[in-house]
């Protein structure tokens, strides 16, 4: 019986398992959306929760209970000045998990823990990925263009 048993032990014991889930919570802060299994994004949601509700409170105490959690002073910097003011009004409820297949390896289910909101955000780092992505693109047309120039230009002569 797992009766007044919270919580996940993820496989790992105690230390490894604080360690990962402190990542997790700092990731989801500081990028808006991470990919990691359900059991995973189950787990950090009650902590990255709690690290929105110590920046809601925006005071000095909270800010240093934070920083005693979360790895990065970038972190916790965007946690106080962006993503905690997006929460205002909000009762709870900051996070969203969106299943999304299963892990080639051992077939473990895949999911996005993403913050709610962070939508305008997510789409302008996807455009900024697409563009680098075409400028990247077209400066390798336009070396192999004049490879192929420089091919001809030695075959002629």
């Amino acid at each position: 019986m797992r009766h007044r048993n919270a919580g996940f032990k993820l496989g790992r014991n105690t230390s490894h398992r604080r360690a990962l889930l402190r990542n997790l919570v700092t990731s989801v802060i500081v990028e808006d959306r991470v990919e990691t299994t359900v059991a995973k994004a189950k787990a950090v949601r009650p902590h990255v929760e709690k690290m929105i509700t110590l920046g809601k409170k925006g005071d000095l105490h909270s800010r240093r209970q934070a920083l005693s959690f979360l790895q990065t002073d970038t972190a916790v910097t965007r946690l106080f000045e962006t993503v905690a003011p997006r929460y205002g009004d909000r009762q709870g409820g900051y996070l969203r998990i969106v299943r999304t297949g299963f892990q080639k390896g051992d077939g473990a289910e895949k999911a996005f823990i993403e913050l709610l909101g962070a939508e305008a955000q997510l789409d302008e780092k996807r455009q900024k990925r697409a563009e680098v992505k075409a400028k990247k693109r077209a400066e390798l047309e336009k070396q192999l263009e004049e490879a192929k120039k420089e091919e001809g230009g030695e075959e002629a002569a």
